[in-house]
């Protein structure tokens, strides 16, 4: 049985200012109108006979990924929570163990969740070429056939004929121009998409064999592996002793059993706002433009606009994308760079690498509409029968105003219900709760005042997701 695995760690800083830390691209629907690339993972399992796949993400994200697979009507999902970051091969050793549990001669299928595929028959055709050789004991990788000279992949270049694929004769680490164009022409190297196919059990025998730090570590935390609601919480204490190598250095450079299959799918890894650009439809100007857009003399760019009219006239190779709180401009050659920008907002203790004006939580969301001195207005929107946690604040009161639907409020010893043009106050320090208890979505309007209004300021006493 196929055992989907989907890494849904990262930030993708590359595509800020839409990526952002606590919503990163494989959350966001960059290419398809209606699902995330996460969703669009999982879609494109449809047509496979597959277990019910594991998702690997942080804990910083488990409320949205679960949501996300909730939406999609992915409801037998396994969640493993990564307590800190270790890169893939000891995420992958985590979703090993625990498929071996349920099945010693399970196969893993490890796909990014951040991936674009376009050909979906291409796409199965390689897992079906790949399956007879990870069932004869080969770590399979699917090699994407190059399109260009590109420098910012690594290369995997093919051996001998083994099946419907090829003995992995080494691995390279990315290229420059003229060493790129020399593989491209040689047709011997596939662009290393990331993407696995191979025995759980095979994998974990591997692993023992050139990395047994990694194994033992991952065992531990698996063997004191905790459910936590939807997730699969491992050990932190033991996981955090892993070495953080990724499944390339660990496992595929050094196994005897590499074997690659050819996959030419339409595959892009979306590493960069010039790479989107190049997925997306295209008018016959060259421009991919997402929003309310207006141009004149616009060619071979990308603009996006998520709140307001934007507007450009006689430009060329451009990247224009403004959000809700953030504008960016970059020529389009230049886009690897704009990781160097969200190091700058990091060095200067901003916001706006980390979280958008719209949050996401398990009960819902809310969206920062204004902020000032001692002031700050949220739009807050509570899912069907969700409720925030019991808890109070220092520093500050609020003063709560619904717009639709019925707020259930505890405020202090009272509990009482409030609905449309209805409001109530939060005083400092009072023990206080929001719950909707209807059957549509309670929005309201949230008025923050005191002299310290960061999140960090709530206290909770209760709450129904295990949130500290």
């Amino acid at each position: 049985m196929i055992y989907p695995v989907i890494m849904a760690g990262g930030t993708g800083s590359r595509l800020w200012p839409l990526s952002r830390e606590l919503h990163p691209k494989q959350f966001l629907a960059l290419v398809d109108d209606q699902l995330s690339m996460l969703q669009a993972t999982l879609a494109r399992l449809n047509g496979i006979k597959t277990a019910a796949p594991s998702l690997i993400c942080n804990e910083q994200h488990r409320f949205l990924v679960a949501e996300q697979l909730r939406v999609v009507g992915c409801n037998d999902a396994r969640i493993l929570l990564e307590p800190v970051g270790r890169n893939t091969a000891p995420a992958i050793a985590l979703a090993a163990l625990q498929a071996c549990q349920e099945n010693e001669d399970s196969m893993l299928l490890v796909l990014a969740a951040d991936h674009v595929i376009e050909d979906v028959a291409a796409f199965h055709a390689a897992i079906n070429a790949a399956l007879p050789l990870a069932q004869d004991g080969k770590l399979v990788t699917f090699g994407i056939v190059p399109t260009h000279a590109e420098t910012g992949y690594g290369y995997i270049q093919r051996g001998g004929v083994l099946g419907e694929g090829f003995a992995v004769k080494c691995f390279v680490e990315k290229p420059d121009t003229a060493t790129a164009e020399e593989y491209l022409a040689s047709g011997d190297y596939y662009w290393n998409s990331g993407m696995f196919l191979f025995k759980a059990r095979r994998y974990l025998d591997e692993l023992q064999t050139y990395q047994p730090e990694v194994l033992q570590a991952c065992q531990d935390a698996i063997a004191q592996a905790q459910p936590d609601l939807d997730f699969i919480r491992v050990d932190a204490e033991a996981f955090a002793k892993s070495p953080n190598i990724s499944i390339d250095y660990a496992v595929m450079e050094k196994t005897v059993d590499a074997a690659v299959v050819s996959l030419d799918a339409g595959w892009s890894d979306v590493g960069s706002w010039s790479a989107l650009w190049e997925a997306l439809p295209r008018n016959k100007q060259g421009n991919a433009l997402q929003g309310d857009i207006l141009t004149e003399q616009v060619s071979n760019s990308f603009i996006h606009a998520e709140s307001r009219l934007v507007t450009a006239v006689g430009v060329d190779n451009l990247v224009i994308v403004e959000t809700k709180d953030a504008v960016l401009v970059i020529d389009k050659n230049q886009t690897q760079r704009v990781k160097d920008l969200v190091t700058q907002l990091k060095n200067n203790n901003r916001s706006e690498h980390v979280t958008h004006p719209e949050v996401y939580r398990p009960w819902g969301k809310y969206e920062a509409i204004d902020n000032g001195k001692r002031y700050q207005v949220k739009r807050i929107t509570v899912k069907p029968g969700a409720k925030l946690s019991v808890q109070m604040h220092h520093h500050r009161s609020e003063h709560w105003v619904v717009v639709s639907g019925t707020a259930k409020v505890t405020n202090g010893d009272k509990t009482f219900l409030i609905t449309e043009n209805e409001s109530t106050y939060i005083p400092i320090g009072e023990i206080h709760a929001l719950e909707n208890p209807g059957k549509i979505p309670l929005e309201l309007i949230e008025v923050q005042s005191g002299s310290y209004l960061s999140e960090d300021d709530i206290v909770r006493i209760k709450d129904d997701y295990g949130r500290v």
